[in-house]
Order: structure tokens, then C-alpha cells, then sequence
């Protein structure tokens, strides 16, 4: 793993992967806010640092993954006033903000778990760390970057820029964030409007609310990630991903709060998945444009064709280099469904590959261009163009048109189960269904289908070929009857 290259947004530049205690890694990915139904947008940074996940477990890495649940602090617009995305959600169900951030983790772990996302290590909840970030909150302030104004707590940004650099992982200034404010002066109790919340005094009506030196109130959304990080990894930690867009405010005030209280970045590698858009704006809650992802695993959404496997959601998601955006269509997600059985075809026809003495081809390339690929900052899309190749030598030599040895058909069961199915978590459709019932099934059909043809209705014997056809099932008539088999 010493080849491995990860693009660091700290430093804008791709950098040699290099734990801080050899042998393992310490990774800390922001999980969801857990308000609503988990969409495509939720996915993405999910099936992003799984295949991060598993390929350091497979390069022999003890890896230990820490991934968070928001439940409080989140407030509307990821801003420091207003209400809370949780709260405001359980007064429009009447519940409880606790038994609406209970409903949606466990949507959202049905949801991964479809898609075949690895659970963390630890999965810590920000409502059960208030000790810890009242602590962090006490150093901040003790080293001169918190105050307290009518029991809220804030950051002091300018002067921690007099230090430090603020807006380091960004890339924006502090003097166009003061200019673009200064209208804003005198609006609030922040000493200026690029400072943000450490801690938030409770109204009255604030349900969410937990006692602390400086009074009742609830933590600052960006405070968590540190104060768990911190908890869990240490002080200094080796990678820090999300999506694109926590890089600011929220990665931005993690870095100047880990500074303020610790002296230090957090973590030294810092990830960025980038964003999912539909008709070019990005997938999201706030902008009321996205789709659930229990909307695709069942097709009920009015701007979708069909259902779509979450295996297909995967491959379609690992299609593209995480750093690019994606962009929603059904037409992308129908070459993705084809693209993903080809490749899970290929797996099942190399088990039938009986070898011969010599390979007329030669296969030795393909598992070190895939390393390759993986290895310059998770190149998913180059690695699926290496394993295409592989299929094409597969199903040629199931042809008869080439021959593979007895070493070289293992060296591509051991290519296509390492990536396939270890480090891309890719299962076959099969796997989640009943495989007897499935061909009991296409049996009753071909039967149905065949006395149609002894009946001579050629339109609804062709009506049915066509149907299956379309879900990727190929019928194959000869003068012995007919066969079926997922289309390659």
C-alpha cells in the first residue's frame, strides 16, 4: 500500500497515503442528520468511503471507522439560529425529537444495508457526547477563542486568525467573508458574522436542551464531529471525509476548533466525495429535489422509469471518480443495471471455464492495472474499464475462441473476487432472492410461452420474449425448446 495516493483538500494535491502508526488507520466520515428518508445524496459519501473502508481491510490495514449520527444541533440552513432540523421535524409529526431521530437511523441502516455498506467501527451519537463537547468548548475558550454572550457560546474567528488561517481547507479569505457580512453587523450577538455557535442557549420552547456552565441549551452542529473524533481517534487522526459540500462552513470551523483546543488539523487527510445533481442541481432535502432511495429500490417516484436494484445504485455510483459529480437520469441508471449483470455474468461464466493446458491470451496485466487505478486515488471507473476487458476475455474464451490455463482462469476468479465482491461489495441479484423460485418461475413462463407458439400466437409469445428482455432476461429458442439465462 505505500503506491496508495489520496487528494487531500487540505493540501489541493493527490499525496502518498502514510498512517500515523504503521500498520493502521483512523478514519472519521460525517454520517446524516437523520430527520428524513436517506436519498441518493446520502449514498454517495456512504459507498465512498466503504470502498475506501474495505480496501484498506483487504491491503491488511486495521482500520478503525468511525461514522456519526447528528441527532441535535443542526439547525435549519446549517445556519446558528432557527430551529432544529430534528425538532422541527417531530413538531410536524407530533412526536418526540428523539423518536424522530431513532425512526430515521433506522431507515437509514436499512438503506445501507441493501447497499451493501459496511457498518463502521463505532457509530457515535452527537446527543450522547454533550459532556464531551462542553469539555472541547472549555479548552477553546480557556486558549482565548470562545466567548460566551447571554449564555451561548461562540468562535472567535478573527482572532483566531490572527494565528491561524481560517478558511485553509476552503480556500476563502476572511476579508471577503467580514465584507460580505458587515451589512449584517449588529444583527445578533456574535462579535462578527463569520464567528459560529460552540453552544446555543435554549428557549423556553427548545425541547433539545442539556445543562452546561454557561446555561441550558444544545451544541453547535460543527462542535460534534470534533468532539467525537476526538474521542475516538485522538487528537490527530489520519483521514476525515464527507461530501463536497461540508467543506465550509462545517470541515472549516472542525479544523479551527481541533486547532483552538488541541494545537492541531484533526485529521491529516481530508476526503471529499462530490455531490449527485438532477437536471443539474445538486440532489437534496433543502432544495426539495431529491429522491429516497427506498423510492429507487421500489420505482414509486414520478420521475423514475422502473425500480432499480440497490446493487445497480452502487454500480452506478461507482461508475464515476468520487471527486466528479454524477448526474441523475434513468437512462444513466438503465446502462448502469446492463453495464453491472454484464459484469456479474462474467463472474458466474468463469466458473464454467474448463481449462486447458496453455492461455492463448494473456491475463497477467489486468490485476496490476486495476491496483494501479486503485491505488491513484480510488480510480473506480479506470478499475470497472480493466475488469470490462477481463469480461471480454472471459466470454471469448466460453466461445471457443481462446483458451485459459488452469493459473490464468485463478488468476482472474481471485482479480474478480478481490475487486468485485470484496472491495466494490457488488452481489449478485441472486443473492437476494430465492434462486430455486426464480427458475421454478422462468420454467412456468417458458412452458406458458412454448404452448403459445405450439398455438401459434406469435404476438404474445413475443410479447413475453420482449418483456423479459427489457429486465435483462434473454430467451434463447432452438429446435429443442427454449432457454433463459441474465443477459451478458
Amino acid at each position: 500500500m505505500q503506491n496508495l495516493k489520496l487528494y487531500n483538500t487540505l493540501s489541493g494535491n493527490k499525496e502518498v497515503f502514510k498512517p500515523i502508526s504503521p500498520g493502521s488507520v483512523s478514519m472519521y466520515v460525517c454520517g446524516p442528520t437523520v430527520y428524513g428518508e436517506g436519498h441518493l445524496g446520502h449514498a454517495r459519501p456512504a459507498i465512498t468511503f466503504d470502498i475506501l473502508y474495505r480496501y484498506l481491510k483487504f491491503s491488511g490495514y486495521k482500520v478503525r471507522y468511525v461514522r456519526n449520527i447528528t441527532d441535535v444541533g443542526h439547525l435549519l440552513n446549517d445556519a446558528d439560529d432557527g430551529g432544529d432540523k430534528i425538532g422541527e421535524k417531530a413538531k410536524l409529526l407530533q412526536l418526540e425529537p428523539m423518536e424522530v431521530a431513532h425512526y430515521y437511523t433506522k431507515k437509514y441502516h436499512e438503506s445501507m444495508y441493501k447497499l451493501n455498506v459496511e457498518n463502521p467501527s463505532i457509530e457515535p451519537l452527537a446527543s450522547g457526547h454533550i459532556i464531551e463537547q462542553i469539555e472541547m468548548i472549555k479548552k477553546i475558550i480557556e486558549n482565548g477563542y470562545g466567548y460566551e454572550v447571554n449564555g451561548s457560546v461562540y468562535f472567535d474567528v478573527v482572532k483566531y486568525n490572527e494565528t491561524n488561517e481560517y478558511g485553509s481547507l476552503s480556500g476563502r479569505k476572511i476579508e471577503d467573508m467580514l465584507a460580505n457580512t458587515r451589512d449584517l453587523e449588529g444583527q445578533s450577538d456574535k462579535k462578527n458574522q463569520v464567528d459560529f455557535a460552540l453552544w446555543k442557549k435554549a428557549s423556553p420552547s427548545h425541547i433539545m436542551r442539556w445543562p452546561s456552565p454557561w446555561g441550558d441549551g444544545f451544541p453547535g452542529w460543527h462542535l460534534e464531529c470534533s468532539a467525537m473524533s476526538c474521542k475516538y481517534l485522538g487528537e490527530e487522526f489520519d483521514i476525515h471525509g464527507g461530501g463536497m459540500d461540508l467543506v465550509f462552513p462545517h470541515h472549516e470551523a472542525e479544523i479551527a476548533q481541533c486547532c483552538a483546543a488541541n494545537n492541531n488539523k484533526g485529521a491529516r487527510y481530508w476526503m471529499h466525495n462530490n455531490m449527485i445533481t438532477i437536471e443539474g442541481q445538486k440532489m437534496g432535502k433543502s432544495l426539495g429535489n431529491f429522491i429516497t432511495l427506498n423510492e429507487f429500490f421500489n420505482g414509486s417516484h414520478n420521475k423514475l422509469n422502473q425500480a432499480y436494484h440497490p446493487m445497480v445504485i452502487r454500480f452506478f455510483i461507482l461508475q464515476a471518480h468520487y471527486r466528479s459529480t454524477i448526474d441523475f437520469s434513468n437512462e444513466a441508471l438503465k446502462a448502469a443495471e446492463k453495464g453491472l449483470l454484464r459484469l456479474l455474468n462474467a463472474v458466474k461464466t468463469l466458473n464454467k471455464i474448463i481449462p486447458k493446458e496453455n492461455s492463448t491470451i494473456d491475463v497477467s496485466l489486468f490485476s496490476m492495472n486495476c491496483d494501479e487505478a486503485m491505488n491513484d486515488d480510488l480510480n473506480t471507473p479506470v478499475v470497472l474499464s480493466h475488469l470490462f476487458d477481463a469480461v471480454k476475455v472471459i466470454n471469448s474464451c466460453n466461445e471457443g475462441k481462446h483458451n485459459l490455463s488452469v493459473a490464468d482462469v485463478g488468476l482472474l476468479k481471485d482479480l474478480f473476487n478481490k475487486y468485485v465482491i470484496e472491495i466494490f461489495g457488488l452481489q449478485s441479484f441472486l443473492n437476494t432472492n430465492n434462486s430455486s423460485d426464480v427458475s421454478a418461475l422462468m420454467s412456468l413462463i417458458l412452458d406458458v410461452r412454448n404452448q403459445l407458439k405450439k398455438n401459434k400466437d406469435w404476438t404474445t409469445a413475443d410479447k413475453i420474449r420482449d418483456g423479459l428482455n427489457n429486465i435483462n432476461i434473454e430467451i434463447k429458442d432452438n429446435k429443442d425448446g427454449s432457454s433463459w439465462d441474465y443477459k451478458k
